[in-house]
């Protein structure tokens, strides 16, 4: 036998037979994974995007276990493993492109996630941001000086470091005069509010603001109404002082709540909901 055919057989042999650490583990995850399917039965009404399934990464000591949905047979099914450069929190839960996986777009969860309800939740969260990815994020992103800035820099985790003012007492005012206008649904206090962000921030800490209100505001407006339609208790972490980063995730859902109740199809135009938002 060719030295060439041996190294084909051996190619095919070792994907025929997975070591039996990727069996395991394939195992263990495959029942957990499937209830997904189940669950999107319940609430894929509440939103069209909700109807779309992402690969899911599931990590577990440093290394990408990654599993990829077959829409038609409702199944997912594993296709690699992969060993991360670098440490990966423990109870990580994101989405992001995996270069190791023709930078797919991918839920990214440790497997903990599987071990309540909640975590089923949160993984419908971060199908709802691989969604933005697929439709319009990146292209946003070009449009940001912020953007542009950080990938200078290097700074690939502008998202979570931006030194954004949040303690400052003008901004803490405005903003929670803006939420609580938002609650109360009064329109004139909830515009005016507006331009006084705008005037009182920078260039760069106004687009910092809007991008995680748009981003992460509009994945938590979808997911308290995902934990409404189950009977899980809502997420409204980010109301409260002190003021965080993810008190735009609760003040970006109550905005987008009420931009969306005057026009509906901002909640699928959802690159029309970001220039609403910036304006």
């Amino acid at each position: 036998m060719g030295t060439f055919m041996f190294l084909f057989l051996l190619a095919t042999m070792i994907e025929m037979y997975p070591d039996e650490e990727i069996k395991e583990k394939n195992q263990q995850i495959s029942e957990k994974i499937q209830k997904i399917f189940e669950i999107q039965d319940d609430i894929e009404n509440i939103h069209p995007f909700l109807k779309h399934l992402f690969p899911i990464a599931v990590v577990k000591n440093d290394t990408f276990y990654v599993f990829d949905v077959d829409s038609l047979r409702r199944n997912y099914f594993f296709v690699k493993k992969f060993p991360s450069p670098v440490a990966v929190p423990k109870r990580i839960r994101a989405a992001f492109p995996l270069d190791f996986y023709q930078n797919k777009i991918a839920c990214v969860i440790s497997d903990d996630a599987f071990e309540s309800l909640e975590g089923y939740i949160l993984i419908f969260h971060e199908f709802m941001h691989c969604n933005q990815w697929e439709i319009c994020e990146p292209k946003l992103k070009q449009k940001l000086g912020i953007y542009k800035e950080a990938l200078k820099e290097k700074n690939y985790s502008w998202e979570l470091n931006y030194p954004f003012p949040f303690s400052n007492p003008k901004f803490v005012k405005i903003y929670s005069n803006f939420m609580d206008a938002l609650d109360k649904g009064k329109k004139e206090d909830i515009f005016d509010l507006r331009k006084e962000l705008k005037e009182i921030l920078s260039k760069d800490d106004f687009e910092y603001m809007v991008w995680q209100e748009w981003k992460e505001g509009f994945t938590r407006f979808i997911e308290n109404k995902i934990r409404k339609r189950l009977g899980v208790e809502e997420n409204h972490r980010g109301k409260d002082q002190p003021f965080s980063r993810v008190t735009f995730y609760e003040g970006g859902a109550k905005f987008i709540e009420y931009l969306s109740k005057n026009n509906p199809s901002l909640l699928v135009n959802i690159e029309e909901l970001f220039y609403t938002i910036i304006r």
